[in-house]
């Protein structure tokens, strides 16, 4: 199975961690028996986040099992957490343990040398553990930099209450979408909840037309090969803008941020909303969101486009977060231990306390899962393929201006000829 986050730094940042990690000789480590404190940073903030509850639970435990060692979280909204990376990134100051996105995203920090290999993990505590071809998505020059806790592919979540007042069933083909798109607005109903100012939600759409016009293998050989201007991936455009024109997303969609597209979902002002499973908690197991919500979520695979090559079991996604370890802590091997107690930890407990599916291997017969999730998790299983996102697969040049071009796409500040043009020339200087 080929395997996103979001994420991409500049060339700037790159310059900086480089420069930042030159002469920085590793620091010392804890003598034996001093007391440790390990300094962890997240993306998931403590407000109605399950996924920090689980957090914070795992690390009670930890200090509970390791007395003497100390575990301090610094919890930030994801975007917050990106840019304070960044920040630290740049003075050489990360905190010991940290989560990452995989591909792109870690290029600047394994260029800087700033996140430490943790094979030895792998080959030791963490052996066996993972998906397979889950932690491939953080290997670099044959080293892996971090170890993932997640796994998410995109779904079309919807809304079924609204669907039936509107006598729609979930569509099966493009056609079919613009259709519901159609009657949901004739109903006065909002169709699909977008955040156009957080790009990276903008090429999920984009991304899904590419699969379902030429196939699932498309955007990785456009992308490897630096060769973006094949006609279908023009027409994936075209019917992206098409999608703008039907009045598929809310009034003011690209000045709107994901967080706020997501609410406007939670308060059913929209009928569909296409995210990562990361999402899935709020519609399963989060006990602060009324079940009579959850009980009206559904799912359903991106349409087919007539006469594509795509398939509705190619889903966009891959490895969402991972940990990884400081090369500078002066506490890394103390680090890396409390890295291998949380995965084994997370994947015995997300399931069933979260609802997050894991980057770690699950005994679906020993637990009890919300039908959602086991339905989501056979889809997994039978996935003809899962494609990295884009801006993740892209080098960090070439992902920033994905980024620009996506907005102006659906912005219709370009065409779909220009967006691609454009594209491509960014994939090349980033060679």
């Amino acid at each position: 199975m080929k395997i996103r986050i979001p994420a991409a730094a500049s060339v700037m940042l790159i310059a900086a961690l480089l420069l930042a990690a030159c002469g920085s000789g590793e620091a010392p480590a804890a003598n034996a028996g001093e007391s440790v404190t390990i300094r962890l940073m997240s993306p998931w903030p403590h407000i109605g986040s399950l996924q920090n509850e689980l957090v914070e639970r795992i690390i009670e435990e930890y200090m509970d099992e390791h007395p003497g060692v100390t575990v301090s979280l610094e919890a930030l909204e994801n975007e917050l957490y990106k840019d304070r990376l960044k920040v630290l990134s740049a003075s050489n100051a990360l905190p010991d343990v940290g989560f990452t996105w995989a591909a792109g995203f870690l290029d600047p920090y394994v260029e800087g040398g700033l996140f430490t290999p943790l094979d030895d993990l792998l080959e030791d505590e963490l052996g066996g553990q993972f998906v397979s071809g889950t932690t491939e998505a953080y290997e670099k020059n044959g080293m892996t930099y971090a170890v993932p806790v997640e796994l998410n592919i995109v779904p079309v979540f919807y809304n079924k209450d609204i669907f039936a007042r509107c006598g729609l069933v979930p569509p099966q083909t493009f056609d079919d979408l613009k259709e519901v798109i159609r009657r949901l607005n004739e109903a006065g109903v909002t169709p699909i909840a977008l955040g156009g100012k957080d790009a990276w939600t903008l090429s999920f759409w984009f991304m899904y037309l590419v699969d379902r016009v030429g196939g699932a293998d498309l955007l990785d050989q456009s992308i490897a090969m630096s060769r973006f201007t094949d006609p279908r991936i023009v027409e994936a455009a075209r019917l992206t803008q098409e999608l703008v024109e039907l009045d598929a997303f809310h009034d003011g969609f690209m000045g709107m941020s994901n967080e706020e597209a997501k609410a406007a979902f939670m308060a059913e002002q929209a009928a569909m909303f296409a995210i990562g499973t990361w999402e899935v908690p709020n519609y399963t197991t989060n006990p602060n969101v009324a079940e009579s919500f959850k009980d009206k979520i559904g799912f359903f695979p991106f349409p087919l486009v007539e006469g594509g090559k795509g398939e509705l079991n190619n889903w966009i996604g891959g490895p969402g977060l991972g940990l990884f370890v400081a090369e500078n802590s002066k506490v890394k091997e103390e680090a890396k231990q409390f890295v291998a107690y949380f995965v084994k930890k997370w994947g015995e407990r997300a399931v069933t306390e979260a609802g997050i599916i894991p980057a770690t291997k699950v005994n679906t017969r020993s637990v009890h899962l919300p039908r959602m999730f086991s339905d989501l998790l056979n889809e997994l299983r039978t996935a003809n393929k899962v494609t990295l996102y884009a801006d993740v697969q892209m080098k960090p040049v070439a992902a920033e201006e994905h980024y620009t071009l996506v907005q102006a796409l659906f912005g219709g500040a370009v065409s779909p000829e220009e967006f691609a043009r454009r594209q491509e020339m960014a994939l090349i200087k980033s060679r």
